[in-house]
């Protein structure tokens, strides 16, 4: 057994850059005139509950449309071999070299005021079509950055399906839709779930996107940044960030527990 000073140097990283912290943001959060009623200001307050509620709904879609979309590709690509798969396969896993400001910048140039979409609606029905700035621009923007982090995990587990087992299965009469039913999605169920949770906890807390497209926007990144800045309400913003980072640990502890303990932790 390592002798227990060997821990030393992590300890240290730990309780400096982690445990102090968030000590210091739990302080701060109760240390406002509501006191530790604060924490419950997330529920009490109007403003802050539809924020949440916004915050949450937007993270589930996502997760959802992500887990599909992600799903149906990485599986197709990890059992097909053709003529630029690789080129295929790393176009789509692009989106991880840009940060939020430069998705939101591509989502505003899509369905902005002078993006493509509008030209294209404008051109075809006379009517300038712009969702860049709503929710529905907002979940474009998670979409995009979402899908590589997600097929990557699909087509690794997809790798390791044994294609015995849907070829047993077929013997047997079971259709294309029974075999991706019974044999290919519980095959694919703890990577779904692992890769699932980091997505919902990722657009739970992402902000650069949600910044660049915020105009007609209400998340709770958002509304901490607002509270914060604008404000300079530091035990609301405090408060609003603790119960956001609980609410996206606990979802991650459930996943790790339905997926036997394969969520890895959310950057």
């Amino acid at each position: 057994m390592a002798p227990a000073w060997l821990l030393a140097p992590a300890a240290a990283v730990f309780t400096a850059f982690w445990l102090l912290p968030i000590a210091r943001l739990t302080a701060v959060g109760a240390g406002g005139p509501d006191g530790i009623a604060a924490y419950a200001a997330v529920v009490t307050n109007p403003a802050y509950f539809r924020s949440l509620v916004s915050t949450l709904l937007l993270s589930a879609g996502v997760t959802f449309a992500t887990l599909i979309i992600s799903g149906v590709a990485g599986l197709f690509l990890s059992r097909n071999r053709f003529p630029g798969r690789g080129l295929l396969s790393a176009m789509l896993t692009f989106p991880l070299a840009f940060p939020g400001v430069v998705v939101g910048f591509m989502v505003i140039l899509l369905a902005g005021r002078q993006g493509l979409i509008g030209a294209i609606t404008q051109w075809a029905f006379d009517e300038n079509l712009v969702f860049a700035y709503s929710m529905a621009g907002l979940f474009l923007g998670y979409l995009y950055f979402s899908i590589p982090r997600v097929i990557l995990t699909v087509m690794a587990a997809a790798e390791k399906l044994d294609p015995k087992l849907e070829e047993a299965a077929r013997s047997l009469g079971a259709s294309p839709w029974r075999v991706i039913v019974d044999v290919l999605v519980p095959g694919l169920k703890p990577a779904l779930i692992s890769a699932g949770a980091i997505c919902f906890a990722t657009s739970m807390g992402a902000f650069g996107t949600a910044f660049t497209l915020a105009t007609r926007i209400n998340v709770l990144p958002i509304t901490i940044y607002t509270e914060f800045t604008n404000y300079a309400n530091f035990a609301t913003a405090a408060s609003l960030s603790i119960v956001l980072g609980v609410l996206t640990w606990l979802v991650l502890n459930l996943a790790r527990t339905f997926a036997g303990s394969t969520v890895a932790a959310a950057a």
